[in-house]
């Protein structure tokens, strides 16, 4: 679309001004009406110095508006004006001149200065420098060159109403300029002309000028210096620096070009796209014009401009930077209807760390596309661009608290000087542009939906089934054991798994609907978990609406498969994967967090008066500040229905005067249960109940003190409540117990409400401090109201706002006695050991401990869905709801001291962080003793598990495969009874006395019966698998001269105990295939086994094995105590055993047999047998109990 012309518009009058040209803004023309005149902003193409002060008709322009269009736009003269009046004569003069050729040698000269007459010099333009404004002086530089040679002379322009003069100067044109004196750079030293107030300029006219003969003023040198009154004071140089790169660097070549401005690709930090294929940019230059003119469609002549290629790895564009050196010309207008997008040089970030770290075009490029990241992501929950991008002194913004660290970090501190002034003068150019390196940049801040992408790539990059389960296990895994083991698994990425490493940025938010902490920015959330170094739950409600930065995190990728392997031997045919899905989240360390700019940081723990609160009237005539409107946003972002307006209690007391007031009540977390489906039965608008299972959680409490009223939420610091109680002491003050209920938009508090958490709930706008008592109602029917253990029931609204004060653990000074009014509560939390004893008679128990292993695995058969749970599938479960997760606790890190906890999976989509070594604090579990007096627990509706601390980048494994890694501690079998629960497991030093059974068969991989020679023997109904799994167990007694142990081997354990090596256990596999199953029985059980025909070979072979005295050796075994045995033995007296010894027979006590599982075998050679025996020997005393004999 064509700009409007003279014959579109009327052609308006006016008088050239040069006021704003002196400002270093451009021409001005000012249009006379009545007593007053209006001034607008002109861009032309050609200007004379004679136009100034005179009358001129325009008939061809365009106005150009600005994209803000609260903003005045200006002029563009498509055409040169019409004089309405004559212009007046130049009187021809003949003028004294002299050349560059005579007068460069003068500025080498030592004489003073004050001694010189001032001197006109005539040449040609053939430099230009661009405007420039430094500590308020504009001045600028040009360079007029002899006619014939190359020598030149540089001429400073800094008179006020000479500044026009950079409009009229044409590159190429002669000039003359009379009344120069010389100066010299204060810092430098270096000499130049300086005009003076008299200075003219005048186009050359070899009849109008005579060369002038120097006076004797300018013969000979003097050793005088020049006099400080005729330095040069514009300013010193910036100190800024260069950054320097180690290896190879590129030289940039200078060169010219004329192209055309297609697009505008961010006028604040001064890039444009020419011809689509070039990157121009500015940024180097003072743009005092603004680029008024430089629009899509205009066309622009680049003269002595560096051709930067490829300044970026990631960077398509060949970039041509405009240093000091260069002048940018405009050759013609954009007839495009595009509007003006001028730059702001105040407060522009860009600008700023470019001139104040003195980057390089690499780098300033990559800090370009930081901030148009940053924006990008953040500008719609903050509102206005200002706020995002602004940087004042001693307070800089969000976008700077995020670009300057990492500047500091890739800008290296030893940098050189930037001389700006010896940019432009030196004979031999040096400037940031001239040297630069290809930068691939180090780190990379990706939006959160494309983190979750990449991450989600890499989980399934590095997934391999056959990685996932030890090898030697899944050989003899069946077909639904092996499936279920590779159903859940799980990787983790750390900032340095990715290359350049990833920056993690982020609103944190939480979400009421899932119940979870998380990160937004624009396009899309990420899940997170956050912790405390010092073990402590992270409570922070304050940071709700903060934007985090995260360099140090953990990304975890759950991966949940559905699979149909037959066997081991199919686990590289990722065929035999149906569906794949995935859960990410990050978590980390709150004191890994830099926060960029915090909501609520500024009405919390800072006194404000009513000359700082930022305050926008509305229609009505009331205030609101921008936090309410910035979290009416952010809430709005989240869920865009509409509040249903709180609480109406509040609401009917509320006058116009208590609109800012609000009440609050203290109190102490007591018990806190998990989230879930519960049957509260709520009460809707039409008068009917909720029938559906209401997702909600509820916590116990305790109301410290009486409800508060305050006259704004800023005034809720203090907590008079525990003053209170301090001064008057536990006689005077009473605690009541509360049942706090959490559902619908109040679930987005369960991530920060833990045990012995100080809290405090406000509901603002409200006066009456009889709300919380209003909205009690008994959880139970009224025949059981008179026990006193039933707590009113409190249903939290969904606009009270919950405030974490502080940990009860860790009080002021002012909250001790409170402290010790609250002691004599029954909140214990046990240890592993203690729930491990015999004598612990608890039924739900609280305890923290880390994880050491993570294994899913079936639920029990026997037990039943709760009628919540099999109502329907709940939405989101990403496991079947037949399978459960078995979690290994140990106390601390290396503790052998183990307890299990059995999870379903219906609550395994609310809890994340379940890593093998994340400590974690369990409540409420359900304590069980299994059939074989183990000791477990069970996730149950009540329970709670909270993270305490993450585990360490060193101990998370890539699956969910994590065995114990420590060492096995050396014991005798006589100290085995003392030992049950605290030696999980250990190692003996033992002899095999001999194999008592052993059993190998192959079974189907679907229905576990026997499979011979290759199919399912099961006939009815038939099994249509044809995939077998081998398996082998023996049972073996050991001694090792305490006592003895039954042993109970599996597997590829069989083979060890045996001796055979792995072509002979191959070979024995493979001639049991051919009959099934082959079951041997010897020693004390002799005659109660199957018998085997003497012709079988195998048969013949493994029994003359089992009694052959090849076995009887000593070994080293890892074992673990058999908690499974084959059936349940009651605990056995001490017997007593005949032992003969040649023809002398002894009596003995016998200790009953352990019953152990075998985990390793190892051979002892001679030499190391001798070692651990001496070993032994030395430890015998106080672990040797023998019987004596008679």
């Amino acid at each position: 679309m064509a700009e409007p012309s003279a014959a579109s518009a009327p052609s308006p009058l006016g008088v050239w001004r040069d006021g704003a040209a002196a400002a270093g803004r451009g021409a001005a023309v000012r249009e006379e009406r009545g007593r007053r005149g209006a001034a607008a902003g002109l861009q032309l193409l050609h200007f004379e110095l004679k136009w100034l002060e005179s009358l001129f008709l325009f008939p061809g322009w365009a106005y150009i508006p600005q994209t803000d269009h609260g903003a005045a736009g200006y002029v563009e003269v498509l055409e040169d004006p019409v004089p309405v009046n004559c212009l007046p004569k130049e009187v021809s003069a003949t003028i004294p001149v002299i050349y560059p050729t005579l007068a460069e040698p003068l500025l080498v000269s030592r004489i003073p200065c004050k001694k010189r007459t001032k001197l006109s010099v005539a040449g040609e333009l053939s430099r230009l420098s661009p405007l420039l404004c430094i500590h308020q002086k504009t001045f600028f530089f040009l360079f007029l060159k002899c006619f014939t040679s190359v020598v030149w002379v540089p001429v400073l322009v800094k008179k006020p109403n000479q500044l026009a003069w950079h409009h009229t100067l044409q590159l190429g044109h002669k000039y003359t300029i009379t009344s120069l004196s010389i100066s010299s750079l204060k810092k430098s030293g270096q000499r130049i002309f300086v005009t003076s107030v008299s200075s003219c300029l005048l186009p050359y006219c070899a009849e109008q000028v005579k060369e002038q003969a120097l006076d004797s003023s300018w013969q000979g040198e003097s050793s005088l210096s020049a006099l400080p009154e005729t330095t040069e004071q514009l300013s010193d140089s910036s100190e800024l620096g260069v950054e320097e790169w180690p290896g190879s660097v590129k030289e940039s070549k200078i060169i010219s070009y004329v192209g055309t401005v297609t697009k505008i690709l961010n006028a604040q930090a001064g890039l444009y796209e020419l011809d689509s294929k070039v990157c121009l940019c500015l940024a180097y230059q003072q743009l005092l014009n603004s680029a008024r003119g430089i629009r899509p469609g205009a066309c622009v002549e680049l003269i002595d401009v560096h051709l930067i290629q490829k300044p970026l790895v990631s960077s398509p564009f060949i970039v041509l930077g405009a240093c000091l050196n260069s002048t940018v010309l405009l050759r013609s207008f954009s007839r495009l209807s595009t509007p003006y997008q001028p730059p702001v040089t105040s407060r522009n970030l860009c600008l700023q760390l470019l001139f104040r770290y003195n980057l390089g075009m690499p780098l300033y490029l990559w800090l370009v596309s930081l901030l148009e990241t940053f924006k990008e992501r953040f500008s719609c929950f903050f509102g206005r661009q200002r706020l995002l991008l602004s940087s004042i002194h001693r307070n800089p913004g969000p976008a700077e608290k995020f670009l300057v660290p990492i500047l500091q970090a890739v800008v290296p501190d030893r940098r050189e000087t930037r001389d700006i002034y010896n940019e432009i003068l030196a004979k031999i150019h040096h400037c940031p542009l001239q040297k630069y390196l290809t930068l691939d940049p180090p780190y990379q801040v990706p939006s959160l939906s494309a983190l979750g992408h990449v991450a989600e790539q890499k989980g399934w990059e590095g997934f391999c089934p056959s990685q996932l389960l030890s090898p030697l296990e899944a050989q003899h895994m069946g077909t639904q054991e092996l499936n279920r083991r590779l159903a859940w698994s799980y990787c983790t990425l750390s900032a340095g798994s990715f290359q350049p490493r990833l920056i993690l940025l982020g609103v944190l938010r939480v979400s009421s609907r899932k119940s979870s902490l998380q990160l937004q920015d624009s396009s899309g959330t990420l899940p997170c978990v956050i912790s405390h170094r010092d073990g402590s739950p992270f409570a922070n409600t304050a940071l709700i609406g903060s934007l985090l930065q995260v360099e140090n995190y953990q990304l975890v990728v759950e991966r949940f498969i559905q699979s149909d392997f037959p066997s081991w031997e199919q686990l590289e045919n990722s065929e035999h994967v149906r569906e794949k899905k995935t859960s990410i989240y990050v978590q980390f360390y709150i004191e890994d967090v830099q926060v960029l700019h915090s909501v609520e940081g500024q009405i919390q723990k800072e006194p404000q008066s009513k000359n700082n609160t930022s305050l926008r009237r509305k229609n009505d005539g009331s205030s609101t500040s921008d936090l309410d409107i910035l979290e009416a946003k952010v809430r709005k972002l989240e869920d865009p229905k509409p509040d249903p307006g709180g609480d109406k209690s509040c609401q009917r007391g509320e006058s116009s005067t208590g609109r800012s007031c609000c009440v609050s009540r203290l109190f102490l977390v007591t018990q806190k249960e998990g989230l879930m489906l519960r049957n509260y039965q709520l009460l809707k608008e039409g008068g009917g109940e909720e029938q559906e299972p209401q997702r909600s959680f509820q916590a116990t409490v305790l109301w410290l003190g009486r409800p508060q009223l305050w006259s704004h939420p800023r005034e809720t610091k203090s907590l008079p409540e525990l003053e209170e109680a301090s001064h008057s002491g536990e006689e005077s003050v009473t605690w009541q117990e509360a049942l706090l209920l959490f559902m619908g938009k109040s679930l987005q508090w369960f991530p920060f409400l833990h045990l012995d958490g100080l809290y405090r709930f406000i509901v603002p706008r409200c006066s009456d401090l009889e709300v919380f008592d209003k909205l009690n109602f008994p959880p139970v029917s009224a025949e059981f109201l008179g026990r006193p253990s039933f707590p009113l029931c409190l249903p939290v609204q969904d606009n009270w706002h919950l405030q974490h004060e502080t940990w009860i653990s860790f009080p002021t000074e002012h909250q001790l006695t409170a402290k010790a009014l609250l002691t004599g509560m029954d909140r214990r939390i046990s240890s592993i050991p203690e729930i491990l004893s015999n004598s612990f008679r608890g039924s739900l128990v609280s305890f923290s401990g880390e994880i050491v292993e993570r294994t899913l695995c079936a639920s029990p058969k026997s037990k039943k869905p709760s009628a919540t749970l099999s109502l329907r599938k709940q939405k989101g479960s990403l496991l079947a709801s037949d399978h459960s997760v078995k979690l290994s606790i140990s106390a601390a890190a290396g503790s052998p001291i183990v307890l299990d906890i059995y999870i379903a999976a219906t609550y395994l989509q609310h809890l994340r962080g379940l890593l093998p070594g994340a400590k974690l604090l369990f409540q409420n579990l359900e304590r069980k003793i299994s059939r074989f007096h183990n000791v477990y627990c069970a996730y149950i509706a009540s329970s709670c598990v909270t993270i305490l601390s993450l585990p360490a980048s060193h101990q998370l494994f890539t699956s969910s495969y994590a065995g114990r890694a420590s060492s096995p501690s050396l014991v005798f079998i006589s100290n085995l009874q003392l030992q049950l629960q605290t030696l999980p497991q250990a190692r003996i030093l033992c002899h095999v006395s001999c194999v008592l059974t052993l059993s190998l068969q192959w079974i189907c991989s679907l229905c576990s019966s026997i499979f011979k020679e290759g199919k399912c023997t099961r006939h009815s109904p038939p099994c249509p698998s044809h995939t077998g799994v081998r398996q082998a167990s023996a049972r073996v007694l050991v001694e090792d001269g305490t006592g003895e142990a039954l042993v109970l081997c599996r597997n590829q354990h069989v083979a060890a105990m045996l001796g055979l090596s792995l072509l002979e256990w191959e070979a024995v596999q493979s001639c049991v295939q051919s009959r099934g199953s082959l079951f041997i029985q010897y020693g004390e059980a002799t005659g109660t086994g199957c018998v085997e025909e003497l012709e079988d070979p195998i048969a013949c072979y493994l029994r003359n094995l089992c009694r052959s005295s090849l076995i009887c050796r000593p070994i080293l075994l890892d074992f673990s105590l058999d908690r499974k045995p084959s059936k349940v033995l009651q605990p056995a007296p001490v017997q007593l055993r005949n032992f003969r010894c040649g023809e002398v027979e002894f009596v003995s006590q016998v200790r009953p047999r352990q019953s152990l599982l075998c985990l390793n075998v190892e051979e002892v050679g001679q030499k190391a047998l001798c070692c651990l025996n001496r070993e032994r020997i030395e430890s015998m005393s106080g672990h040797c109990q023998m019987g004596t004999t008679t």
